[in-house]
């Protein structure tokens, strides 16, 4: 009985490490380290506000792919055409933002590890190459293989080095140093990027609901609700745990010393992976500078793979009124993400905290939307009974999107 048990929860992992590996990326190595370096701990109380409130939305994805055995992309299209298009315009929208902050990202991590930083934005060309073909070839297969090794190795140094930046101490810091207003205007707008992908966009939360669709393909086997969940679960706790170690490693090593994170992604990778070595050892650089590029990695392969598959079953639902599942609607997807994302990074790729900032703050402005609708989906009348979530988890929600909209009527308030 115990056998059977683990071998279906083995059948049923993937999604959630999936999950984690795309929030890991850019919310955790970029903006939870940068929240570290430049306000110290202030800003934990922000970042599990985000991971709190934000925790049902991603849920409901697994939650509707698993008991409506369709991805929640279907489910916007039962709610009407009119909020499909909504979400197919704001993934259209956000989707070459989002893309290319990610692989500016990875491709600082790659110049970084493989010294390459001559080649520039050719590095970033070639890297995007690889993620395509790596894709075309394997597609969910590939990249569920290599997230959950990827992911093991990231996650053991990291609690590594948080472990030991705690029995080292912070860094001493300079004299007179006065601690950041976190209620500036300028110091909102970083907070409010910051929960933009803490633990990643909200509408991201449709890539759940596809790879678990996805992975039942894969093996074959119907998980129960609470394996799904359990899942999910499992992937969005590690998700808060790095985060928090992130802030710890950034404080620790740069608030209040006088060091300034850099602007251009390959110093910016330099400095993170030496972030690790100063805690663990220099023997661990290059054990630290492969993990940090491979999680990166497989965050570029997850997000083109996530906005891909997006795009294609909105365009099935839109345009071929269901009946045309060519599979070169995916490749073709994936190459006008890829493109797009590429154009992005050609021109603004020298301005990666702007990058990054525009996109996760996109995505905060777009959330309250998909929080929604995604609520609206999971307690309809159609939805199965004993599906729906349970008291607790519906005032979560209410608290949610009260969140999600106050924050993002205060950014456009601050704007104007």
């Amino acid at each position: 009985m115990a056998n059977n048990k683990i071998e279906n929860l083995l059948k049923t992992l993937g999604p959630g490490i999936l999950f984690a590996s795309t929030a890991i990326g850019v919310s955790h190595l970029v903006q939870s380290t940068r929240a570290g370096a430049n306000f110290g701990f202030a800003l934990i109380p922000f970042i599990l506000a985000a991971n709190i409130f934000k925790y049902p939305f991603f849920e409901f994805g697994s939650r509707y792919a698993n008991a409506a055995g369709e991805s929640i992309i279907d489910g916007y299209k039962r709610i009407g055409n009119w909020m499909l298009w909504v979400y197919f315009i704001i993934t259209i929208g956000s989707m070459f933002f989002v893309s290319a902050a990610v692989g500016a990202v990875t491709s600082g991590f790659l110049q970084n590890l493989f010294g390459i930083g001559f080649l520039g934005i050719w590095a970033t060309l070639g890297l995007f190459c690889i993620c395509v073909i790596i894709l075309m070839l394997g597609r969910y297969q590939i990249l569920d293989s290599m997230i959950k090794m990827i992911g093991a190795v990231l996650l053991l140094s990291t609690l590594l080095a948080f472990i030991l930046a705690l029995t080292k101490g912070p860094s001493e810091q300079i004299p007179n140093f006065i601690t950041p207003d976190i209620w500036s205007d300028k110091s909102i707008v970083f907070i409010i990027a910051l929960m933009g992908w803490m633990p990643t966009a909200v509408d991201l939360s449709a890539w759940n609901s596809l790879w678990t669709i996805e992975r039942i393909k894969q093996t074959g086997y119907k998980p129960k609700l609470k394996e799904t969940l359990a899942d999910f679960n499992f992937g969005y706790i590690i998700s808060v745990v790095l985060s928090i170690c992130f802030v710890t490693l950034g404080s620790y090593m740069m608030f209040g010393t006088g060091k300034v994170l850099p602007n251009s992604s390959g110093a910016f990778a330099n400095s993170v992976v030496e972030m690790f070595t100063t805690f663990i050892g220099e023997w661990s650089y290059f054990v630290i500078a492969i993990a940090s590029f491979c999680i990166m990695f497989g965050t570029c392969i997850a997000v083109f793979d996530g906005y891909s598959r997006s795009i294609k079953r909105s365009a099935e639902l839109l345009f071929f009124n269901n009946k045309n599942k060519n599979k070169n609607i995916y490749s073709i997807s994936l190459c006008i993400v890829v493109l797009g994302a590429f154009g992005i990074v050609f021109f603004l790729g020298s301005q990666l905290k702007q990058l990054v900032d525009l996109a996760t703050t996109i995505s905060f402005l777009i959330a309250p939307i998909i929080a929604i609708v995604n609520y609206k989906l999971v307690t309809s009348i159609t939805f199965p009974k004993d599906a729906h979530p349970q008291l607790w988890l519906k005032i979560l929600s209410y608290l949610g999107i009260l969140f999600l909209s106050g924050f993002a009527l205060y950014f456009i308030w601050i704007k104007i």
